[in-house]
């Protein structure tokens, strides 16, 4: 029964847990440096944490991210840059 019960509660509960983080991937486009933002070829703007360098991001370059909304904002958890 105990079985039962976990099972079913980490049914519910993963996909409430995986819907917090999103992903998305495309072209820089531009870099502000004073926001600490970089925005995407899909027109969004993603806000760039403390330990995430804007510095080493250029204009142009592919990356893909993981990202979480806060207050409205997509702060950025993971950057990748992509080939």
């Amino acid at each position: 029964m105990k079985t039962q019960m976990l099972i079913v509660a980490i049914l519910v509960l993963a996909p409430i847990s995986t819907a917090f983080a999103a992903q998305a991937s495309g072209t820089i486009t531009a870099i502000s440096k004073n926001a600490d933002t970089i925005t995407l070829s899909d027109g969004k703007t993603y806000v760039l944490p403390e330990g995430i360098e804007d510095t080493k991001l250029r204009v142009g370059e592919k990356v893909q991210l993981t990202y979480v909304d806060k207050g409205g904002k997509a702060v950025v958890s993971r950057l990748v840059p992509q080939k």
